[in-house]
């Protein structure tokens, strides 16, 4: 069984789920435990964006499924994504 993953653990590896773009995620302040996450282009474009459920960003087998998905909802959209694997 593995650790649940607190929420700055979850921050970095998004953070580097999607390079070479840059993605931003936070946790907005209304007390939900929900994470937002945005990939943004080279241009400061955003080009996705998701909420994502502290029960699945907690999760690490929910975790890298969602950002498995969404990296291939990038892809199909014409975005090239460098080579990644869910740490541990």
């Amino acid at each position: 069984m593995s650790t649940p993953f607190r929420i700055n653990e979850a921050l970095l590896i998004a953070g580097r789920a999607f390079e070479p773009f840059q993605c931003v995620a936070w946790a907005p302040q209304d007390g939900n435990g929900d994470l937002s996450l945005t990939v943004i282009d080279r241009a400061a474009t955003r080009i996705c964006r998701k909420q994502i459920p502290s029960s699945t960003y907690s999760d690490p087998a929910q975790l890298e499924s969602l950002l498995q998905e969404v990296r291939a909802e990038l892809s199909q959209g014409g975005y090239t994504l460098q080579s990644w694997a869910m740490p541990g």
